[in-house]
């Protein structure tokens, strides 16, 4: 099996290395194309990728194609990819917005799987959402599956309004975070600490809860509950933040982020 990422960018490089150590694929069976050709040099570096800066000599050889672009080259693209491309490929599309029905209707192709991944893939920590066309066999979804999960978690949902949901929640969720984590580190500044004890006490804080979260089944409140005392400084701090409507601003800010997904789906 022979797999094309078509775009050496962040993400495109991130499931390039992540798939480059799953068992499904061989060595040099990961082929990477770029117009770059900084890009491409950074690539031939790795000694189990092949780098290509032409499209005839890869599309055509490949089983499974990673679509890693940014969604305005899609048009571009598809339209030197069209002759070149086969009924029996697989399509797995990263990029944000860009429908099944337009991936297979520009290229005249039936298996599509469109994907949300995020940030945390570059760690082996990220989660992508995922959804198929049913022309996509059982078989070919575990391979997808297998693929994804190189770059950490995967999760199949019902439909394409789900990974433009994914997008609000996990796609764009990091952002969210690192804001919290930023206006934490602030504060700690501003309370005399030096910027390297203000990172490790976030970092630290932000590992040790979220660790403590996956290893047991209690909800978010509970684990509040536990941390937080009757006229405590936690309890200071979670009414600080009730009283200025965190709660619902961070919701808004993550149908913020669900609203646009579906507007760039609409341009597609």
């Amino acid at each position: 099996m022979k797999v094309l990422v078509i775009g050496a960018g962040n993400m495109g490089l991130t499931y390039a290395t992540g798939m480059s150590k799953s068992k499904l694929l061989k060595k040099h069976n990961i082929m990477v194309l770029d117009k770059s050709k900084e890009k491409l040099e950074e690539v031939g570096k790795i000694a189990y990728f092949d780098a290509i800066d032409k499209i005839e000599d890869c599309v055509p050889q490949a089983d499974i194609i990673f679509l890693a672009v940014k969604p305005y080259h899609a048009e571009e693209l598809f339209q030197r990819m069209k002759k070149l491309v086969n009924p029996e490929q697989l399509f797995i599309s990263i990029m944000a917005g860009v429908t099944i029905k337009y991936i297979q209707d520009a290229l005249g192709i039936q298996k599509v799987v469109r994907a949300m991944p995020n940030l945390p893939a570059q760690v082996g920590k990220g989660l992508t959402s995922y959804v198929s066309a049913d022309e996509v066999s059982r078989l070919e979804l575990f391979m997808v599956e297998g693929l994804l999960d190189t770059t950490g978690k995967s999760l199949r949902v019902k439909n394409e309004k789900f990974i433009d949901a994914s997008t609000g929640i996990s796609g764009s969720g990091p952002a969210y975070v690192f804001y919290f984590m930023q206006s934490m580190m602030e504060a700690a500044l501003q309370m005399g600490f030096s910027e390297n004890v203000s990172k490790v006490l976030v970092s630290q804080t932000f590992t040790g809860a979220v660790e403590l979260f996956n290893q047991n089944n209690l909800n978010p409140d509970t684990w509040m509950e536990k941390v937080a005392s009757k006229g405590g400084t936690t309890r200071a701090a979670l009414d600080s933040m009730e009283d200025n409507n965190v709660n619902e601003l961070i919701k808004e800010a993550a149908f913020a982020a669900f609203g646009r997904a579906v507007e760039l789906g609409e341009e597609y």
